[in-house]
């Protein structure tokens, strides 16, 4: 319990401080923080829970890193169902309270129209800068193909661990910088999902891709790590 309880609270985090950094503070006139804010909030509160909770869940805070470290060979199939409940709970629960937090703001209303509406993800016309399927579909998959080698590197008994969190941090906050204008960056299902069901509309039905493509990268990251690039021995 202790394992789900750190992810439930990891992937809560994540949503509220980055999904929270976009909705409160990027679009402030003149003193907002903007995609390279944001994309730093990102990085840093997976930073901040890697060294935070890490030592006792391992620190996936994502559906689709679970399921790349267990195809990597780094986590057991038991425990996969139980984890990803937990992060889809705790992400809720994050879009949950800011959306609390908003509905306190005169004329607060979510546009299902708008693309990126309540941080929701998109593609096509439901994409920032109108990007396509495919084009988002691409971006998912190598972004969280990368961000699983970067993970499993990072983790690796041969690495120096007390550096981990923060090149998983730093490598989230590059995510971002790269895809925000694609499909406003997921390469985590969860985060996706607590997003769509309080939009709801076409961003709702997009949503497989925002499983699908991370899970797949996710897959391939640890299929190339555990084969090509780690040490079996």
């Amino acid at each position: 319990m202790k394992k789900l309880f750190a992810e439930f609270f990891g992937t809560f985090w994540l949503v509220f401080g980055g999904c929270g950094s976009a909705l409160l503070a990027a679009g402030i006139p003149e003193l907002g923080i903007g995609f390279t804010g944001v994309s730093l909030a990102f990085g840093l509160t997976v930073l901040t829970m890697a060294y935070a909770v890490g030592h006792i869940s391992g620190g996936h805070f994502n559906p689709a890193v679970s399921i790349g470290l267990w195809i990597g060979g780094r986590f057991p199939a038991k425990e996969l169902a139980p984890y990803i409940v937990s992060q889809c709970v705790g992400a809720v629960a994050a879009a949950g309270t800011l959306y609390l937090i908003l509905s306190g703001k005169s004329g607060f209303e979510i546009d299902p129209t708008q693309a990126g509406a309540f941080a929701s993800n998109g593609y096509d016309s439901f994409s920032p800068q109108g990007f396509s399927i495919t084009s988002a579909f691409v971006a998912e998959y190598v972004l969280t193909l990368f961000f699983l080698i970067i993970i499993l590197g990072a983790t690796d008994k041969l690495a120096n661990g007390k550096f981990a969190g923060l090149a998983i941090g730093l490598a989230l906050t590059l995510i971002h910088l790269i895809s925000i204008p694609i499909t406003n960056t997921s390469v985590n299902p969860a985060r996706s999902l607590s997003q769509a069901i309080f939009v709801g509309g076409e961003p709702l039905t997009q949503v497989w891709l925002f499983w699908v493509a991370p899970i797949l990268g996710a897959i391939t990251g640890g299929l190339i790590y555990k084969n090509f690039l780690g040490d079996n021995k």
